[in-house]
Protein backbone atom coordinates (compact mmCIF):
# COMPACT_ATOMS: atom_id res chain seq x y z
CA UNK A 1 0.00 0.00 0.00
CA UNK A 2 2.71 2.28 0.91
CA UNK A 3 4.33 2.27 -2.21
CA UNK A 4 1.07 1.74 -4.48
CA UNK A 5 -0.11 4.96 -2.87
CA UNK A 6 3.57 6.67 -3.02
CA UNK A 7 4.46 5.68 -6.25
CA UNK A 8 0.81 7.35 -8.27
CA UNK A 9 0.59 10.06 -6.05
CA UNK A 10 3.90 11.16 -6.63
CA UNK A 11 3.71 10.58 -10.59
CA UNK A 12 0.03 11.94 -10.89
CA UNK A 13 1.39 15.26 -8.32
CA UNK A 14 4.53 15.62 -11.23
CA UNK A 15 2.12 15.02 -14.36
CA UNK A 16 -0.88 16.46 -13.77
CA UNK A 17 -0.19 19.29 -10.98
CA UNK A 18 2.99 20.05 -12.56
CA UNK A 19 2.28 19.32 -16.15
CA UNK A 20 5.60 16.97 -16.60
CA UNK A 21 5.70 14.48 -19.77
CA UNK A 22 6.90 11.52 -18.53
CA UNK A 23 7.74 11.71 -14.73
CA UNK A 24 9.36 8.55 -14.43
CA UNK A 25 11.55 9.28 -11.75
CA UNK A 26 8.95 10.48 -9.39
CA UNK A 27 7.99 6.55 -9.31
CA UNK A 28 10.88 4.87 -9.71
CA UNK A 29 12.83 6.93 -6.50
CA UNK A 30 9.83 6.92 -4.76
CA UNK A 31 9.23 2.46 -4.92
CA UNK A 32 13.41 2.58 -4.82
CA UNK A 33 13.35 4.28 -1.56
CA UNK A 34 10.41 2.59 0.32
CA UNK A 35 11.22 -1.08 -1.07
CA UNK A 36 10.19 -4.37 0.67
CA UNK A 37 12.68 -4.45 2.77
CA UNK A 38 12.86 -5.57 6.70
CA UNK A 39 14.61 -2.03 8.01
CA UNK A 40 11.96 0.87 6.87
CA UNK A 41 13.26 3.20 9.20
CA UNK A 42 12.75 6.73 8.02
CA UNK A 43 16.78 7.53 8.24
CA UNK A 44 16.96 4.82 5.63
CA UNK A 45 14.33 5.75 3.61
CA UNK A 46 16.05 9.30 3.18
CA UNK A 47 19.57 7.99 2.97
CA UNK A 48 18.30 6.06 -0.42
CA UNK A 49 16.47 8.95 -1.60
CA UNK A 50 19.46 11.15 -1.08
CA UNK A 51 21.89 8.73 -3.10
CA UNK A 52 19.42 8.31 -5.84
CA UNK A 53 19.08 12.19 -5.84
CA UNK A 54 22.62 12.56 -5.67
CA UNK A 55 22.45 10.08 -9.14
CA UNK A 56 19.97 12.05 -10.73
CA UNK A 57 21.94 15.92 -10.06
CA UNK A 58 25.62 14.45 -11.33
CA UNK A 59 23.89 12.72 -14.70
CA UNK A 60 22.09 15.71 -15.06
CA UNK A 61 24.80 18.03 -14.67
CA UNK A 62 27.31 15.84 -17.56
CA UNK A 63 24.43 15.69 -19.95
CA UNK A 64 24.37 19.73 -19.94
CA UNK A 65 28.32 19.76 -20.28
CA UNK A 66 29.07 17.04 -22.48
CA UNK A 67 26.04 15.42 -23.90
CA UNK A 68 24.65 12.21 -24.21
CA UNK A 69 26.59 8.82 -25.68
CA UNK A 70 28.03 5.60 -24.90
CA UNK A 71 31.34 7.03 -23.27
CA UNK A 72 29.01 10.03 -21.14
CA UNK A 73 27.27 7.30 -20.05
CA UNK A 74 30.39 5.73 -18.61
CA UNK A 75 31.48 9.01 -17.51
CA UNK A 76 28.43 9.88 -15.31
CA UNK A 77 27.95 6.29 -13.84
CA UNK A 78 32.09 6.59 -12.91
CA UNK A 79 31.49 9.86 -11.17
CA UNK A 80 28.47 9.17 -9.41
CA UNK A 81 29.88 6.06 -7.81
CA UNK A 82 32.99 7.83 -6.99
CA UNK A 83 30.59 10.79 -4.95
CA UNK A 84 28.52 8.34 -3.62
CA UNK A 85 31.20 6.24 -2.33
CA UNK A 86 33.15 8.77 -0.70
CA UNK A 87 29.38 10.05 0.96
CA UNK A 88 28.41 6.84 2.61
CA UNK A 89 30.29 3.70 3.43
CA UNK A 90 26.88 2.09 2.42
CA UNK A 91 26.81 -0.02 -1.28
CA UNK A 92 23.05 0.05 -1.46
CA UNK A 93 23.20 4.03 -1.55
CA UNK A 94 25.82 3.91 -4.11
CA UNK A 95 23.64 1.65 -6.23
CA UNK A 96 20.70 3.89 -5.97
CA UNK A 97 22.76 6.23 -6.85
CA UNK A 98 23.89 4.38 -10.24
CA UNK A 99 20.61 3.33 -10.98
CA UNK A 100 18.96 6.51 -11.31
CA UNK A 101 22.47 8.11 -12.89
CA UNK A 102 21.88 5.33 -15.88
CA UNK A 103 18.29 6.02 -16.52
CA UNK A 104 19.05 10.43 -16.89
CA UNK A 105 21.53 9.55 -19.40
CA UNK A 106 19.69 7.16 -21.20
CA UNK A 107 16.20 8.56 -21.37
CA UNK A 108 16.03 11.73 -22.94
CA UNK A 109 13.89 14.93 -21.40
CA UNK A 110 12.47 18.36 -22.31
CA UNK A 111 14.07 20.49 -20.55
CA UNK A 112 17.24 20.30 -17.87
CA UNK A 113 17.05 19.00 -14.34
CA UNK A 114 13.22 18.28 -14.44
CA UNK A 115 13.96 14.55 -13.87
CA UNK A 116 15.91 16.15 -10.35
CA UNK A 117 12.42 18.02 -9.53
CA UNK A 118 10.64 14.32 -10.34
CA UNK A 119 13.29 12.90 -7.92
CA UNK A 120 12.48 15.36 -5.15
CA UNK A 121 8.66 14.98 -6.03
CA UNK A 122 9.13 11.05 -5.74
CA UNK A 123 11.61 11.52 -2.25
CA UNK A 124 8.70 13.43 -0.72
CA UNK A 125 5.85 10.96 -1.24
CA UNK A 126 8.36 8.02 -0.21
CA UNK A 127 8.77 10.39 3.19
CA UNK A 128 5.26 11.36 3.33
CA UNK A 129 3.87 7.76 3.45
CA UNK A 130 6.25 6.32 5.91
CA UNK A 131 4.57 8.54 8.16
CA UNK A 132 1.08 9.04 7.04
CA UNK A 133 0.61 5.30 5.90
CA UNK A 134 2.92 3.35 8.54
CA UNK A 135 3.87 -0.09 8.12
CA UNK A 136 2.57 -2.27 11.05
CA UNK A 137 5.80 -1.90 13.55
CA UNK A 138 5.01 -4.91 15.71
CA UNK A 139 4.25 -7.57 12.77
CA UNK A 140 8.06 -8.45 12.07
CA UNK A 141 9.61 -7.05 15.48
CA UNK A 142 7.46 -10.18 17.11
CA UNK A 143 8.03 -12.28 14.53
CA UNK A 144 12.00 -11.92 15.30
CA UNK A 145 11.10 -11.66 18.38
CA UNK A 146 9.93 -15.00 18.52
CA UNK A 147 12.56 -16.88 16.28
CA UNK A 148 14.91 -15.41 19.54
CA UNK A 149 13.06 -17.02 22.03
CA UNK A 150 12.36 -20.25 19.94
CA UNK A 151 16.23 -20.65 19.05
CA UNK A 152 17.08 -19.39 22.59
CA UNK A 153 15.03 -22.29 24.11
CA UNK A 154 16.23 -24.80 21.67
CA UNK A 155 19.76 -24.09 22.44
CA UNK A 156 18.86 -24.64 26.19
CA UNK A 157 17.01 -27.89 25.37
CA UNK A 158 20.44 -29.40 23.43
CA UNK A 159 22.54 -28.48 26.54
CA UNK A 160 19.88 -30.08 29.02
CA UNK A 161 19.98 -33.23 27.35
CA UNK A 162 23.81 -33.32 26.48
CA UNK A 163 23.79 -33.34 29.99
CA UNK A 164 21.03 -35.37 31.12
CA UNK A 165 22.97 -38.05 28.93
CA UNK A 166 26.71 -37.35 29.57
CA UNK A 167 26.60 -36.80 25.81
CA UNK A 168 29.77 -34.67 24.42
CA UNK A 169 28.40 -34.60 21.25
CA UNK A 170 24.90 -33.70 22.18
CA UNK A 171 26.16 -30.75 24.26
CA UNK A 172 28.50 -29.52 21.48
CA UNK A 173 25.61 -29.42 19.33
CA UNK A 174 23.64 -27.53 22.39
CA UNK A 175 26.96 -25.10 22.43
CA UNK A 176 26.71 -24.22 18.32
CA UNK A 177 22.83 -23.69 18.45
CA UNK A 178 24.10 -20.91 21.69
CA UNK A 179 26.58 -19.29 19.07
CA UNK A 180 23.70 -19.09 16.13
CA UNK A 181 21.97 -17.07 18.52
CA UNK A 182 23.46 -13.76 17.49
CA UNK A 183 22.18 -13.53 14.10
CA UNK A 184 18.56 -14.17 15.06
CA UNK A 185 19.22 -11.47 17.89
CA UNK A 186 20.37 -9.02 14.82
CA UNK A 187 17.84 -9.50 12.93
CA UNK A 188 15.49 -8.45 15.76
CA UNK A 189 17.52 -5.75 16.84
CA UNK A 190 17.28 -4.42 13.32
CA UNK A 191 13.31 -5.08 13.11
CA UNK A 192 12.39 -3.18 16.42
CA UNK A 193 15.03 -0.56 15.87
CA UNK A 194 13.05 0.40 12.47
CA UNK A 195 9.81 0.16 14.59
CA UNK A 196 11.08 2.83 16.93
CA UNK A 197 12.32 5.19 14.41
CA UNK A 198 8.63 4.57 12.65
CA UNK A 199 6.28 5.68 15.83
CA UNK A 200 8.32 8.56 16.21
CA UNK A 201 6.67 10.30 13.53
CA UNK A 202 3.83 8.42 12.57
CA UNK A 203 1.11 9.76 14.62
CA UNK A 204 -1.11 6.98 14.32
CA UNK A 205 1.14 4.22 16.02
CA UNK A 206 2.33 6.47 19.01
CA UNK A 207 0.06 3.92 21.11
CA UNK A 208 3.03 1.39 20.62
CA UNK A 209 5.99 3.33 21.62
CA UNK A 210 5.95 2.10 25.12
CA UNK A 211 5.71 -1.49 23.99
CA UNK A 212 8.21 -1.12 21.83
CA UNK A 213 10.44 0.39 25.03
CA UNK A 214 9.55 -2.33 26.58
CA UNK A 215 11.00 -5.08 23.75
CA UNK A 216 13.88 -3.38 23.57
CA UNK A 217 15.19 -3.72 27.30
CA UNK A 218 14.15 -7.59 26.74
CA UNK A 219 15.96 -7.63 23.42
CA UNK A 220 19.25 -5.55 25.70
CA UNK A 221 19.55 -8.09 28.01
CA UNK A 222 18.77 -11.26 26.22
CA UNK A 223 21.22 -10.23 23.99
CA UNK A 224 23.41 -10.54 27.01
CA UNK A 225 21.90 -13.97 28.25
CA UNK A 226 22.84 -15.20 25.09
CA UNK A 227 26.30 -14.74 25.51
CA UNK A 228 25.84 -16.31 28.97
CA UNK A 229 24.29 -19.36 27.55
CA UNK A 230 27.08 -19.58 25.49
CA UNK A 231 30.09 -20.14 28.44
CA UNK A 232 27.38 -22.54 30.18
CA UNK A 233 27.74 -24.49 26.87
CA UNK A 234 31.11 -24.61 26.31
CA UNK A 235 31.35 -25.45 30.14
CA UNK A 236 28.91 -28.30 29.71
CA UNK A 237 30.82 -29.79 26.65
CA UNK A 238 33.84 -29.72 28.48
CA UNK A 239 32.80 -31.62 31.23
CA UNK A 240 30.85 -34.07 28.99
CA UNK A 241 34.12 -35.75 27.95
CA UNK A 242 33.80 -38.08 30.75
CA UNK A 243 30.31 -39.32 29.83
CA UNK A 244 29.00 -38.73 33.12
CA UNK A 245 25.45 -38.02 33.61
CA UNK A 246 24.71 -34.62 35.47
CA UNK A 247 21.44 -34.72 36.32
CA UNK A 248 21.28 -31.55 38.78
CA UNK A 249 23.23 -28.95 36.57
CA UNK A 250 20.36 -30.27 33.51
CA UNK A 251 17.41 -29.66 36.29
CA UNK A 252 18.81 -26.41 37.44
CA UNK A 253 19.43 -25.16 33.43
CA UNK A 254 15.71 -26.85 32.29
CA UNK A 255 14.09 -24.60 34.83
CA UNK A 256 16.52 -20.82 34.13
CA UNK A 257 14.95 -22.22 30.34
CA UNK A 258 11.33 -22.65 31.69
CA UNK A 259 11.75 -18.77 32.73
CA UNK A 260 12.78 -17.74 29.59
CA UNK A 261 10.07 -18.87 27.89
CA UNK A 262 7.80 -17.29 30.18
CA UNK A 263 9.21 -14.09 29.40
CA UNK A 264 9.06 -14.85 25.50
CA UNK A 265 5.09 -15.55 26.40
CA UNK A 266 4.85 -12.14 28.36
CA UNK A 267 6.02 -10.16 24.85
CA UNK A 268 2.59 -10.50 23.61
CA UNK A 269 0.93 -9.59 27.54
CA UNK A 270 2.79 -8.07 30.01
CA UNK A 271 0.77 -9.67 32.68
CA UNK A 272 2.84 -12.56 31.83
CA UNK A 273 6.15 -11.10 33.09
CA UNK A 274 5.70 -11.74 37.11
CA UNK A 275 5.30 -15.12 36.71
CA UNK A 276 8.71 -15.50 34.76
CA UNK A 277 9.90 -13.14 36.98
CA UNK A 278 8.76 -15.03 40.16
CA UNK A 279 10.51 -18.82 38.20
CA UNK A 280 13.45 -17.56 37.75
CA UNK A 281 14.00 -15.75 41.07
CA UNK A 282 13.13 -19.24 42.41
CA UNK A 283 15.78 -20.76 40.56
CA UNK A 284 18.32 -18.05 41.64
CA UNK A 285 17.80 -18.23 45.07
CA UNK A 286 19.57 -22.14 44.68
CA UNK A 287 22.09 -21.41 42.46
CA UNK A 288 25.13 -21.78 45.60
CA UNK A 289 27.33 -24.12 43.78
CA UNK A 290 28.20 -25.89 46.83
CA UNK A 291 24.50 -25.94 48.28
CA UNK A 292 23.57 -27.85 45.17
CA UNK A 293 26.82 -30.26 44.19
CA UNK A 294 28.41 -30.62 48.02
CA UNK A 295 31.92 -31.94 47.52
CA UNK A 296 32.07 -32.31 43.73
CA UNK A 297 34.84 -31.35 41.42
CA UNK A 298 35.72 -27.69 40.65
CA UNK A 299 34.61 -28.00 37.18
CA UNK A 300 30.70 -29.23 38.02
CA UNK A 301 31.13 -25.98 40.39
CA UNK A 302 31.97 -23.79 37.54
CA UNK A 303 28.90 -25.25 35.38
CA UNK A 304 26.86 -24.20 38.14
CA UNK A 305 28.49 -21.05 39.09
CA UNK A 306 28.32 -20.16 34.69
CA UNK A 307 24.67 -20.41 34.94
CA UNK A 308 24.27 -17.69 37.52
CA UNK A 309 24.81 -14.46 35.54
CA UNK A 310 22.52 -16.23 32.58
CA UNK A 311 20.09 -15.96 35.41
CA UNK A 312 20.50 -12.35 36.47
CA UNK A 313 20.06 -11.21 32.58
CA UNK A 314 16.73 -13.20 32.61
CA UNK A 315 15.50 -11.68 35.40
CA UNK A 316 16.88 -8.35 33.73
CA UNK A 317 14.89 -8.98 30.98
CA UNK A 318 11.40 -10.15 32.72
CA UNK A 319 11.46 -6.44 34.34
CA UNK A 320 13.74 -7.15 37.57
CA UNK A 321 15.45 -3.96 38.26
CA UNK A 322 19.29 -5.00 38.00
CA UNK A 323 20.37 -4.23 41.11
CA UNK A 324 17.40 -6.61 42.68
CA UNK A 325 18.42 -9.56 39.72
CA UNK A 326 22.24 -9.84 41.39
CA UNK A 327 21.04 -9.57 45.07
CA UNK A 328 18.76 -12.62 44.27
CA UNK A 329 21.26 -15.32 43.94
CA UNK A 330 23.14 -16.13 46.61
CA UNK A 331 26.68 -14.73 47.85
CA UNK A 332 29.42 -17.32 46.89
Amino acid sequence: MQIVVAATGAYAFAHVVLGHPAPLLAATVTVSSLGLVRDARPRRVLETVIGMLIGILVAEVLLLVVGAGWWQLGLALAMTLVVARFLSDQASFAIAAGIQSIIVMVIPANAPMLRLVDGLIGGAAALIVTALIPRNPRRVELRDARAVFAAFDGAIGTIVQGLRRGDRMRTARGLEKARALHGVIEDWRTSLESGQAIVKIAPLLRRHRFELQRHRRVLDALDLASRNLRVVARRAAYLADDGQARPVAADILAEIGRGAARIGDGLDDIAVEPEARAALTAVAAHLDPEELLPGASFGDHNLIAAMRPLTVDLLTAAGTPPHDARASVPRI
